[in-house]
């Protein structure tokens, strides 16, 4: 859903999202990046750790399982040392 709209920048910087825009994102703040050769507006999330939660799970263990792996390999090796 790619569509350009052309915005009138105020001597004082500032550009208006249209409202479609803004209800489509429905979010109260923005990041600007600028890329050199152009300027990225993208939405920022209301809360931004809700948003992140969940977007860096792959395959395999979860961290709890690892965790637990981890700990009954410490405590193996700890046996190890005191039984010597």
């Amino acid at each position: 859903m790619e569509r350009t709209i052309i915005a009138k920048v105020t001597t004082s910087g500032q550009v208006s999202l249209p409202a479609p825009v803004r209800k489509r994102w429905s979010t109260a703040q923005v990041v600007i990046e600028d890329e050199g050769d152009r300027v990225v507006v993208r939405p920022l999330p209301d809360d931004p750790i809700a948003a992140a939660c969940g977007s860096l799970k792959r395959r395999g263990y979860g961290s709890e399982a690892i965790r637990a792996r981890e700990r009954a390999a410490d405590a193996a090796r700890q046996r190890r040392r005191t039984s010597r």
